[in-house]
Parts: structure tokens; sequence; C-alpha cells
């Protein structure tokens, strides 16, 4: 009988309302992991998600990708929901969430720690009862100078949407391979 096939869990923060924005660049990851990857995004209470047995370098893993249908702020109920459905560690749930703290085009990659002020992952978070130990992947927005609501909430530029569709893409799927690699 062989070892069980690692579950992980990858959620896309952002707002269904304001696609293609830098607060919603989780959402674009997340559309681009499943296209990529051949998962079919299917409409369900709380969000979209889907599922799908993938080869991630020399391992198979059963991934499930989520994009909550509620406001970034408030999508941590949600994102519980599905977390408590299938799984149990929370090592094994990747967050992917905007960062003005990270330049553009630039992924930091950790483990547990504070919501750094980002009102999304507060939200998972505080919905989780206070765990705090699953990954996350901070996605550069950088910030310059204006508003920082008007900042997060402007339209991704040409550059990053192909960015973080192909070559950053590349790289937030080795990292999902590190992780799963971790984990199983």
């Amino acid at each position: 009988m062989g070892l069980p096939i690692p579950q992980v869990l990858v959620v896309g923060l952002g707002n269904l309302p304001l696609p293609l924005t830098r607060h919603s660049v989780g959402h674009l990851i997340v559309d681009s992991i499943a296209e990529r990857l051949g998962i079919k995004l299917s409409s369900q209470k709380g969000g979209y998600a889907g599922q799908g047995q993938v080869q991630l370098g020399e391992k198979q893993v059963l991934l499930t990708l989520f994009k909550s249908k509620s406001l970034m702020n408030i999508s941590g109920p949600s994102v519980a929901a599905i977390y408590r459905k299938s799984f149990r560690d929370p090592k094994n749930m990747i967050v992917i969430s905007d960062s003005v703290q990270h330049d553009v085009t630039k992924l930091a990659v950790r483990l547990g720690g504070s919501a750094n002020g980002h009102n999304g992952v507060k939200s998972i978070i505080a919905a989780l009862g206070g765990e705090q130990n699953f990954w996350r992947f901070r996605v550069g927005i950088g910030y310059h100078g204006t508003d920082m609501s008007t900042y997060v909430l402007g339209k991704l530029s040409n550059h990053e949407k192909q960015y973080w569709t192909q070559g950053g893409l590349d790289l937030v799927l080795a990292e999902l391979e590190r992780v799963a690699n971790k984990n199983g």
C-alpha cells in the first residue's frame, strides 16, 4: 500500500467584483493555476472551487483551489468552511494575497505569523479561531504614493498580469511544490 497523496488547499484572496486589480491578484493566480494544471473551478456555496490530482515535481498532490465570493476583508468564514470540510492541518493551506510591502513581481513565502495588517488574512485567522500556522504567499504589488485604497484597487499593469500568469506563475508553482514536499 502506497503512501497517502498529500492534500493542499490554495486560497486566492481578492474581490470578485473588482477583477484584475492589485488587491485581487490572488484570484488571478488561482485562475492561472487552474488553467495551467487543468483544474475546473465551479461555483459553490461560498466561492469558486476546483480539485484535481496533479503532478508537482516528483510528487502527486490532491490540489484544491478556492476563491471566496465574499469581499476579501470578510472572506474568512468561507475559507474556514472549505478548510474544515477536508483539511485538518493548517500547514496544508496556502493563502495567496497582495502585499504592498513587497516590490512588484516579488513573491514572499512564509509559514505562520501575523496578518501583517492584511485584512483578508486577519479575517481568515479570526474564522479559524486564531489559527495562524498556514502558509502565506505574499505577492508584491509595491506601493507608490497615492491613497492606499485607490492604489490597491487600481488595475494591474499589463506587465503584472503577464508576469503572474506566466513567469511569476512558475515561481508560485515551484513554491507550491516545495510546500507539498514538506507536508507529504
